[in-house]
């Protein structure tokens, strides 16, 4: 799978753009995936193809656990399931109202591919369910061999995200994933120990690790 519809990871202007698509679908979210790249929407109609020069990355051997949140994990509020309800975590990813956005970046287009792909497998959901048995928040992404590209998270009471977040890692980590993808630093994925490497250092990382093959998690 060396060839690629796209063009080279590398190939992106100052953003990180390489292309534009009218369409997504699980082959082009696949191929994406498998050569550094992302999609991300430019409108409702158009999806924007992203590959920026610096990717950010938390590494399995120097994941950080802030110590509030690890008071948190032994309170034992939620219990988390992993793909049981991919739909409504990346539908609640899309509805979630966020600070500086105007709607939401998640389209129904983008949703529609990313469930397929969760079909075939590639695409995995990490759940917190509080006491009442109610989605409290979660995460999604992609795994790509032993690299998981996270992509959206969203929670409905405090801490349920990042709690499904660390459950996650350990997950990931019992499955041999070494990389988490976080595409950026933000300050919640910098408290876990993400940084910043050059497009070419993770193309690397990138090839030694990938496997186009999907890996069940539970």
């Amino acid at each position: 799978m060396d060839s690629s519809i796209f063009p080279p990871a590398t190939s992106g202007n100052e953003d990180g753009v390489i292309g534009f698509s009218s369409i997504i679908n699980c082959d082009m979210l696949l191929d994406a995936y498998y050569h550094g790249i992302f999609p991300w929407p430019f409108e409702e109609r158009s999806i924007l193809w992203s590959s920026p020069k610096m990717r950010a990355i938390i590494s399995m051997d120097n994941v950080h656990i802030p110590k509030s949140l690890s008071r948190e994990l032994k309170q034992d509020k939620f219990e988390i399931r992993v793909d049981t309800c991919f739909a409504d975590v990346i539908d609640a990813c899309a509805s979630v109202k966020r600070p500086d956005e105007d709607g939401t970046w998640i389209t129904r287009k983008m949703r529609k591919a990313y469930k397929d792909f969760h079909l075939q497998g590639y695409a995995h959901s990490f759940e917190a369910f509080n006491k009442e048995g109610k989605l409290a928040g979660g995460l999604y992404g992609v795994l790509i061999g032993r690299i998981f590209c996270g992509e959206s998270m969203f929670f409905h009471e405090s801490g349920a995200s990042k709690i499904a977040f660390c459950h996650a890692i350990d997950i990931l980590r019992q499955h041999n994933v070494e990389i988490i993808d976080t595409q950026m630093v933000t300050n919640l994925t910098k408290s876990f120990g993400a940084h910043e490497i050059p497009i070419a250092e993770y193309l690397s990382l990138l090839k030694k690790l990938r496997d186009d093959k999907p890996t069940p998690l539970r």
